[in-house]
């Protein structure tokens, strides 16, 4: 019996007594609660909701249940006030429970829920020729993040990384660029001076207007196909992607596609035509818009000047996208503040004809902030994360010099913890929560961070060393403390929280999940002595060897490494 068929047991149990009362079994099994104190029993189910029906307090009600109660399946059944709380057969659920892990192993909590249909994310999307700064490090690890929850749920999953590689910051650029750049800086560090050139462009351009004429110009020329603009957009593109790379496989986050907004120039003219076709083509000040309404602003399709915008590439990117992938969901990691946008988006593919609008979702997370002020590129209020992700190392380094000089792999492991603490600090905050940045509070080690969750994997692997262990299938336990059902319970909530993690898109609910598994393994660990050779010291290494391998996952599905020894 696992922990699943336990609670069907206390639903199975209370179906016949409730029998006269409307409830039905579902409506009894979603009832079924967890009480916060393991003294309570392991399952409670409140009888509030019967006594206007039955005409008796809901604390009588619980008494008279409990009496004409099948009480087989359980070790006790009690009613304590207006509950009746129930102590499963723990023995048999602990045994079931550890059985499947070790069985299963990196496969524990695996679902065919997805039956292989296709969600495609779009995500991380930075823009050439700026550096990734921390606010792209959000989209990027929820994004991967995501797609691993999806994975383990057996769909099938694409990343996209829609390259802002397009559109007038170009212009300027190439303007900066020839006034103020040369081919010897931008080789030597592309990404620092490519950043400075536009830095500069944007402090000059207020009293200079001419410049912004000027990138008007150079980006004028690049849509014409200008040999010389061509050339300086496609060195910029390379240049960039090169340092991106070094920074996704840091990270270690890979992608399927690259297209970003130029791969769409070609595309947009279908869109326009399609909008015209059916008729939702306004004229608005010149402009050509789509009108969704009261709820939300019109989507500009042309600018007066005939040139195309976001919402433009957009509708051309889903429609591709949706020919080429044949998506069940196209989910877009993308901050809070881009909300109107992707309503417009999907409220004009619902006008243009296409049932599969519905299936868009905008997976929206909050800032990253610095002092409480937001980041941008524009105004130089840059944190690169290519250098939080080398402090970040560093500092980890310097911890195993201290505390573990002798370690093996030294700078393997301080590669894994220094990133990892970085990608477990943002995946532990709500997707939609802001929170402002701060280095040392990223890479702490102590308290609740990904190094903890790391570090208690280490010490699980380093007690199985000890014990030279090998997977046996043991016998009923001899005795079963509060510590050990406390281990079991939340291993046996992995499967059910991979689900819930999928269902609200949310990885967070992974890294506290993994949190409170931590947690629970090292109280149990203080208070256990486990290699002691008696009855029960197989089923404890089997509990140890369950607790590695759930907490491995978990990091894994963060996209973060569980190294063996830390």
């Amino acid at each position: 019996m696992d922990i699943k068929q336990a609670k069907q047991a206390v639903r199975d149990a209370l179906v016949p007594v409730l029998k006269s009362t409307q409830l039905t079994a579902d409506e009894i099994f979603n009832l079924i609660e967890v009480p916060k104190n393991a003294r309570m029993g392991d399952f409670a189910f409140p009888t509030f909701q019967l006594a206007k029906q039955l005409h008796q307090s809901p604390v009588n009600i619980a008494q008279e249940i409990v009496g004409k109660l099948d009480q087989a399946a359980f070790t006790k059944v009690e009613a304590k006030g207006p509950y009746i709380n129930f102590f499963v057969l723990r023995d048999q659920v602990t045994q079931t429970t550890l059985n499947d892990i070790l069985v299963a192993g990196e496969n524990y909590g695996f679902s065919q829920q997805g039956q292989q249909k296709t969600i495609v994310l779009d995500m991380s999307s930075p823009n050439i020729a700026k550096p990734m700064s921390m606010g792209h490090l959000r989209s990027t690890v929820i994004g991967n993040s995501l797609s691993n929850i999806f994975n383990k749920l057996n769909y099938k999953t694409v990343k996209i990384n829609h390259l802002g590689d397009w559109g007038t910051q170009f212009g300027k650029l190439m303007v900066a660029y020839k006034k103020w750049g040369s081919e010897e800086e931008v080789k030597r560090d592309p990404i620092t001076n490519l950043q400075r050139y536009y830095v500069k462009f944007h402090q000059l351009d207020k009293e200079h207007p001419e410049l912004d004429d000027e990138a008007r110009e150079w980006f004028k020329k690049l849509e014409n196909g200008d040999p010389e603009a061509t050339h300086l957009w496609e060195w910029f593109r390379s240049e960039s992607l090169k340092a991106f790379e070094q920074v996704y496989e840091e990270l270690g986050v890979d992608f399927d596609s690259f297209k970003g907004e130029a791969f769409y120039n070609d595309k947009m003219s279908e869109i326009v035509q399609l909008l015209e076709d059916k008729n939702l083509l306004q004229a608005s000040q010149g402009a050509e818009i789509v009108d969704l309404g009261d709820d939300l602003p019109p989507a500009m399709i042309k600018k007066s000047d005939g040139a195309t915008l976001y919402i433009t590439r957009d509708l051309a990117a889903a429609l591709y996208r949706k020919r080429t992938y044949d998506f069940d969901k196209a989910l877009y990691v993308v901050g809070s503040e881009q909300s109107i946008h992707f309503e417009q988006l999907k409220a004009t593919l619902a006008k243009m004809g296409y049932d599969w609008a519905k299936d868009i979702e905008h997976v929206k997370f909050g800032l990253i902030t610095s002092g409480g002020k937001k980041l941008s590129t524009r105004s130089g209020r840059v944190i690169l994360l290519e250098q939080v992700l080398r402090d970040s190392v560093k500092l980890a380094r310097q911890q195993i010099e201290e505390k573990n000089p002798t370690l093996a792999n030294k700078e393997q492991v301080a590669h894994d913890v220094g990133v990892g603490a970085v990608v477990f600090h943002d995946l532990k905050n709500n997707r939609t929560d802001n929170f402002d940045f701060q280095l040392e509070e990223v890479v702490r080690f102590e308290g609740e961070t990904g190094p903890y969750v790391q570090y208690s994997h280490a010490r699980a692997m380093s007690i199985l060393r000890k014990a030279n262990y090998q997977v046996e299938a043991t016998g009923l336990p001899a005795a079963l403390d509060d510590n050990t059902w406390a281990i079991v319970t939340d291993l046996a909530k992995f499967p059910q929280v991979v689900q819930q993690a999928g269902m609200q898109r949310e990885p967070s609910v992974i890294a506290k999940y993994a949190l409170h598994l931590a947690k629970t393994f090292n109280h149990y660990y203080a208070h256990t002595k486990i290699l002691v050779e008696d009855a029960d010291l197989q089923l404890r290494l089997n509990l140890v060897q369950a607790v590695a391998i759930v907490l491995k996952e978990a990091l894994n599905i963060l996209g973060v490494a569980a190294p063996d020894e830390m």
